[in-house]
């Protein structure tokens, strides 16, 4: 019984944190309908800069996010601004070739600047775990969710107590109706762009603790993060978080009682079975051939 509560434990504190990686995603695809490929190489952009931080200053790499995350939110905005805005319009297909070439900008200037070795942030302590009974439970894993945990809670206040927020739901809801009383679906769009990036920020900050990485290592990341996305269902933001919760689950679960190597298959064989019997994600919308909801 205790194994099976250490898991279970286990697999919310990962979970939450893949719910605020996959936040800014979801997020920016609710907004503007962008599928942003280049979320993931973000996450490994800002896991490098915490390494470095955390190797040359010793400052906490969690605590490092309070420098990393206006660092993204400013890229964010100057990508929409200067690069993302010109596709706007277009198909979403432009959207995701547009965003892999910022992926692959950021893999290839990661190369040259910090070379192509795996590399991992290590705290005095992140062999540390806390004990409650018989459970045991990793302090850096501990650490990493609450510091998601006031980030998607903040992320939720904004959205739902402030003018700010109602703009960014009311623009990713209905553009047209949002235009009429005085949104400015542009500005929206570039705070919703850098509240998306700014996510990152964190994510990747706690990233470079809990796993090792490289440059290359984002394709795996977005993967992962556009499974959680459809699952949840594109553009909802409860639906990425439980999603999220969903696969941490099957991910420590499988790990426990079966095997590491096996986690990761069952992490999109969760997915194919969820969209099998519904194939718009739990919190998606189905919608008509012409893109309307039915």
């Amino acid at each position: 019984m205790a194994q099976l509560i250490q898991a279970l434990v286990l697999g919310l504190l990962i979970g939450g944190v893949y719910a605020l990686m996959a936040s800014g995603l979801t997020l920016i695809f609710g907004v503007m309908q962008i599928i942003n490929i280049a979320q993931g190489a973000f996450l490994i952009l800002v896991a490098t800069f915490t390494w470095w931080l955390w190797r040359e200053t010793g400052i906490d790499p969690i605590l490092a996010s309070v420098i990393t995350t206006p660092l993204m939110f400013g890229l964010g905005w100057l990508l929409y601004r200067l690069v993302v805005s010109r596709i706007k319009g277009q198909s979403p297909s432009m959207s995701v070739l547009l965003t892999f070439g910022i992926a692959l900008v950021i893999e290839g200037v990661l190369n040259v600047v910090a070379g192509n070795k795996f590399k991992s942030a290590t705290p005095s302590y992140f062999e540390e775990s806390f004990t409650v009974g018989s459970i045991h439970l990793p302090k850096p894993q501990v650490y990493g969710f609450l510091a998601a945990l006031v980030v998607l809670a903040g992320l939720y206040l904004v959205l739902t107590r402030t003018w700010t927020g109602r703009a960014i739901r009311a623009v990713s809801q209905n553009p047209s109706a949002a235009a009429l009383v005085g949104v400015s679906a542009a500005g929206t769009a570039a705070l919703a762009f850098a509240l998306g990036s700014a996510s990152a920020g964190v994510g990747g900050s706690i990233l470079s603790v809990l796993y090792p990485f490289f440059p290359a290592s984002h394709y795996d990341w977005i993967s992962r993060l556009l499974g959680i996305v459809v699952l949840g269902g594109m553009g909802s933001l409860p639906g990425a978080m439980v999603g999220a919760l969903i696969l941490g689950l099957a991910e420590t679960l499988t790990a426990t009682y079966g095997s590491l190597r096996w986690s990761t298959l069952v992490f999109y064989l969760v997915i194919m079975v969820v969209l099998l019997a519904r194939p718009q994600g739990l919190f998606g919308a189905r919608l008509r051939e012409d893109g309307v909801a039915a």
